[in-house]
C-alpha cells in the first residue's frame, strides 16, 4: 500500500536527516566533509546496547549517555585530525577525515570482533493500526525523537547566541573572530551537536533493526551525506528535507522495484541532483544557510 510504504520512508528518512545535519552543519562551519561520521554513528549504537543489555539501563537514559559520548567522541576527532589541518589543502583535510573513518572503523573490529550484536527492543511489540497505514511502538519513538531533536536544533540556531555565533562563523570566520567570537568553541560546539545527532540515529536504528556492527555506520554515513547533497549541504532545513525525502525514495525503490536496488536509490539519486541541480533543492551550497 502506498502510505504505509510512505510512512516507512518518513521513519527511515528521519534517521538520515539526524546524520545529514551532522555532516552539513560542519560544512557549513568549516567547509569540510566529516567522513568520520558514520563511525560515530557506529559509535552510539554499541553504547546504548551495551548499556541496555549488559548494565539494563532504561533505553531513553542509554540514549543520552550514547549521544553524549559520542559528542565527546566527535570532539576529539576535531580536535585531533582536523584543527591542524585547517590552514592546510582542503585535500590533507579530506584524507584525515577518511583516515580517522578506516582508524575507528578497525578499532571497533579489534575490539568487537567482525559479528554483528542482537540489540534487544525496549518497547513492547504493538502496532497501532489505522485506516490506511499502520505504525509500530518503535517507529513511533523513532518519529517523535527525530523531529524533537530537528525542532530543537532549529530553535538553538535561529533563538540562542550561540546559534547566532554559528551562522556568524559560517559566513565569515575571520570577520566573526574580529568581533569576539571565539571560533574554536563554535567549531568544536558544532561538532559536538553533530556527532549526537549522529549517535541518535545509529541507536534508533540498532533497535529498529535489532542489530548493531562495527561496519555499520559505512552505508548510512553515505546516505546521510547524499541525504545533505540532496538538500543543499550546508542547509540545514535542506538536509531535513534531504533525509526524509531520500528514505522514502529507498523505500518505495525497494517495494515497487526490487529490494537488491535498495542502496542503488540513493547514489543514483546522488547523481541525477549533482548533474542537474548540484547546489541541492533549497538553494546555493554556501556557509551562510547554517
Amino acid at each position: 500500500m502506498l502510505s504505509q510504504q510512505l510512512v516507512n520512508g518518513i521513519v527511515l528518512g528521519s534517521t538520515y536527516a539526524l546524520i545529514a545535519l551532522g555532516y552539513t552543519m560542519v560544512y557549513g562551519i568549516i567547509e569540510l566533509i566529516n567522513f568520520a561520521h558514520g563511525e560515530i554513528y557506529m559509535f552510539g549504537a554499541f553504547v546504548a546496547m551495551l548499556l541496555v543489555t549488559i548494565y539494563k539501563v532504561p533505553f531513553l537514559l542509554s540514549l543520552l549517555v550514547a549521544m553524549a559520548l559520542s559528542s565527546l567522541l566527535g570532539v576529539t576527532i576535531e580536535f585531533l585530525a582536523y584543527r591542524p589541518l585547517r590552514r592546510a589543502p582542503r585535500l590533507a583535510a579530506l584524507i584525515s577525515a577518511i583516515g580517522a573513518s578506516i582508524f575507528l572503523q578497525n578499532l571497533a573490529l579489534f575490539i568487537m570482533g567482525p559479528r554483528p550484536y542482537n540489540f534487544p527492543s525496549p518497547f513492547e511489540r504493538r502496532v497501532f493500526n489505522l485506516e490506511i497505514f499502520a505504525i509500530s511502538q518503535i517507529e513511533l519513538y523513532i518519529l517523535l525523537i527525530s523531529f524533537f531533536l530537528m525542532l530543537g536544533l532549529h530553535f538553538l540556531i535561529m533563538k540562542t547566541k550561540l546559534g547566532k555565533a554559528m551562522r556568524a562563523t559560517a559566513q565569515d570566520k575571520d570577520t566573526a573572530a574580529l568581533m569576539g567570537i571565539n571560533i574554536d568553541k563554535v567549531i568544536s560546539a558544532t561538532f559536538l551537536i553533530g556527532s549526537a545527532f549522529g549517535a541518535a540515529s545509529g541507536v534508533m536504528i540498532g533497535v529498529y533493526f535489532r542489530s548493531v556492527s562495527p561496519t555499520m555506520g559505512l552505508m548510512p554515513g553515505l546516505k546521510g551525506f547524499v541525504a545533505a547533497v540532496l538538500g543543499g549541504i550546508g542547509n540545514i532545513p535542506g538536509a531535513m528535507l534531504g533525509g526524509l525525502l531520500l528514505g522514502v525514495a529507498e523505500t518505495m525503490g525497494a517495494a515497487y522495484l526490487s529490494s537488491q536496488y535498495r542502496d542503488a536509490v540513493a547514489f543514483a539519486i546522488l547523481i541525477v541532483v549533482l548533474i542537474l541541480k548540484p547546489s541541492g533543492l533549497l538553494g546555493k551550497m554556501v556557509q551562510d544557510k547554517v
